[in-house]
């Protein structure tokens, strides 16, 4: 099956009250939208397109790395309408299309893998990620039958006062038949509380026109959260922090307050160490075996041997530290830039 993913990044996230794009704001320190391509690279896919908009040059500067088509929207007329602009340059062997948010930094490639799966055993011609949340405010609402058949999907500012009582959302993630996304988009109009091109009427479309509608909903919420303003930046990048110390601890290390203390994912730190409270461990440092990085430290490009205890409150920036030293409390190593230094 060959699948090309549409990545929507084109918003100037208004909210953030920031200079820069909304999906270049990092999350676990990392664009935002880094984070969904590299989901997305794991799943193998035929072709990706990232939909820019506001400072198109820099997001597509910033995730050139990956090697995405771009498409330019430049009116924002809605998701529906930035889909619509891939049409032109999708592969001519492109048969279904994934449709992602480039600031939903939470979803998880087993999470886009399992849509996937489910939307090819079952020959839908339109798949939604969905899930159920005890608030469902700001969401749009999945709208079902008396046989919990998906009929639609009813963004807020159009919800009836029963249709906003109800606690399946939308995901936001869609995977569609390319010629009916195509042929429903056609039919969409903008006649609705935004003024916009709604992507998701094409669920109602796709079903009034006889075709396969499904859902997968997903069982954590957390997948599916947008990040929209400083709060939801703040609580994301917390979240896929709290996934890597869990990482760390299921590999034998320590963390006494995860908390108080932050550590980059570029870090490794070997079985048996552990970190006190309050430390920040920074982008590549490798920490060996039997350490003990005691409270208040700093640590950034630096190479720690095995057994080695760094007294609280330490700074240590291109250190290389061999292996069963003590470094003294308030100790401040700072070296060249990188971790062979001396």
């Amino acid at each position: 099956m060959n699948i090309a993913a549409i990545v929507l990044a084109a918003g100037k996230g208004t909210r953030m009250k920031s200079f820069l794009p909304k999906v270049l704001h990092p999350v676990f320190y990392s664009p935002m939208i880094c984070h969904v391509l590299d989901s997305l690279q794991a799943l193998n896919l035929t072709q990706t397109i990232v939909v820019t908009g506001h400072k198109r040059q820099l997001v597509e500067e910033t995730i050139a790395e990956y090697q995405p088509a771009f498409v330019f929207q430049e009116d924002q007329n809605g998701t529906g309408h930035a889909v619509q602009l891939t049409e032109q340059i999708l592969e001519s062997n492109i048969e279904h299309v994934l449709i992602v948010c480039g600031d939903s930094p939470l979803i998880s490639a087993d999470t886009l893998q399992l849509m996937i799966d489910e939307h090819q055993d079952s020959q839908s011609d339109v798949t939604v990620l969905s899930t159920v949340v005890d608030d469902p405010s700001n969401y749009g609402r999945m709208v079902c039958d008396a046989e919990n058949r998906l009929l639609a999907i009813i963004e807020e500012k159009d919800a009836t006062l029963v249709q906003k009582d109800i606690r399946e959302i939308n995901g936001g993630i869609y995977i569609v038949r390319k010629e009916v996304l195509f042929s429903s988009l056609e039919q969409v109009n903008s006649e609705n509380a935004q003024g916009e091109v709604y992507l998701t009427d094409i669920v109602g479309i796709a079903n009034n026109d006889g075709h396969n509608v499904s859902r997968v909903i997903c069982e954590n919420p957390l997948e599916i959260m947008g990040v929209n303003s400083r709060k939801e930046l703040m609580e994301a990048h917390d979240i896929m922090q709290d996934r890597f110390f869990d990482q760390l601890l299921d590999h034998g290390v320590t963390v006494m307050r995860r908390s108080t203390s932050s550590i980059h994912p570029t870090a490794t730190l070997g079985q048996d160490t552990t970190i006190y409270s309050n430390v920040s461990i920074d982008s590549n440092v490798i920490i060996g075996s039997f350490c003990q990085i005691h409270d208040q430290c700093y640590i950034k490009d630096s190479y720690i041997g095995e057994n080695v205890i760094i007294g609280a409150a330490s700074k240590l920036i291109g250190a290389n530290i061999p292996a069963n030293s003590i470094v003294k409390p308030g100790s401040i190593m700072i070296f060249a830039n990188d971790m062979d230094a001396e």
